[in-house]
């Protein structure tokens, strides 16, 4: 992608974005809803048209080829239309007929464990069955590329971490991915690279271990007080590094726990305020985040 860019009127969903996916590798897209995350997918997918700016996919320009590109992808989107009162059987024969190349039915349903399900309705399965049979939808065609737009959302710990299980599964097939979140854990968890996404614009973007080893910092305190306290003083507290707030909660940033848990302590006895709410925490993703925007990444 280079200078991507998608207007409504006033608005400006992406901003003359720029980036580069490898092949085979699992690329996340991190941000809050209206960051234009799925906007940007969109316009890859040929699914909307971009203001300005270029995209190639596998070689080919994505928006005058878009034919010949949507024959070689797969795409999930943030919401699936799937057919309620249709089997599972029947989803995946209807997904599959829209491509010329094709996967077999029994591999799809051996794949995502829906062979036991292959006759129930859409409607009767739980929210994990659905997602597993959106993202079989995605594959019927063995696609090289792979977008999944907000995959786990509404999806309870089980059913996300067993999706997280069918993606590393698409790495070891070889296939790229990308795949958009607002749960910093998830891309921890599956991406090769990041691209951190606010107002339309890339703020960052690297491994995610690289992008915590990149803040001037190593832990993350969090707490709260009765009454207001000065950013001004807690950025004078020991080892602090910087200090954000938001909504009543204050995120210190330092190199020294125990140093600056000591200094906010002082705080609490010289002004006769209790602190109300600690954590304390090794620097994460959020952090980044955090660190970048002043505001925690909310779902």
């Amino acid at each position: 992608m280079e200078g991507l860019t998608k207007r409504y009127g006033s608005l400006v969903a992406v901003d003359a974005i720029s980036l580069d996916v490898r092949r085979g590798e699992t690329f996340g897209m991190l941000g809050p809803n209206g960051a234009g995350k799925t906007t940007t997918l969109e316009m890859i997918e040929g699914l909307r048209k971009p203001d300005s700016g270029r995209i190639t996919l596998l070689g080919l320009d994505a928006v005058r080829q878009r034919r010949a590109v949507q024959e070689r992808i797969g795409v999930q989107l943030q919401s699936q239309a799937l057919w309620p009162d249709l089997t599972v059987d029947e989803t995946l024969r209807t997904f599959r007929a829209l491509f010329r190349r094709k996967v077999s039915l029994e591999e799809l349903l051996g794949r995502f464990a829906l062979a036991d399900k292959r006759r129930s309705l859409v409607k009767n399965l739980s929210g994990g069955q659905r997602q597993r049979l959106s993202v079989a939808t995605a594959l019927v065609n063995d696609p090289e590329v792979v977008f999944l737009d907000e995959p786990t959302t509404g999806l309870d710990p089980q059913a996300r971490h067993s999706f997280w299980d069918l993606v590393r599964d698409m790495r070891r097939q070889e296939k790229t991915v990308m795949v958009t979140t607002h749960y910093m854990e998830e891309a921890e968890a599956l991406c090769d690279r990041v691209a951190i996404m606010d107002h339309g614009r890339i703020m960052a973007l690297d491994t995610p271990r690289q992008l915590v080893r990149g803040l001037a910092f190593d832990n993350t305190v969090e707490c709260s007080f009765a009454e207001p306290v000065d950013r001004e003083r807690l950025m004078a507290l020991p080892e602090v590094r910087d200090a954000r707030s938001e909504d009543g909660t204050h995120f210190l940033f330092t190199n020294d726990v125990s140093a600056t848990l000591a200094g906010l302590m002082g705080i609490t006895d010289d002004s006769g305020q209790r602190v109300q709410g600690l954590q304390v925490r090794t620097a994460t993703l959020e952090d980044v985040f955090i660190s970048l925007t002043g505001r925690r990444l909310r779902d």
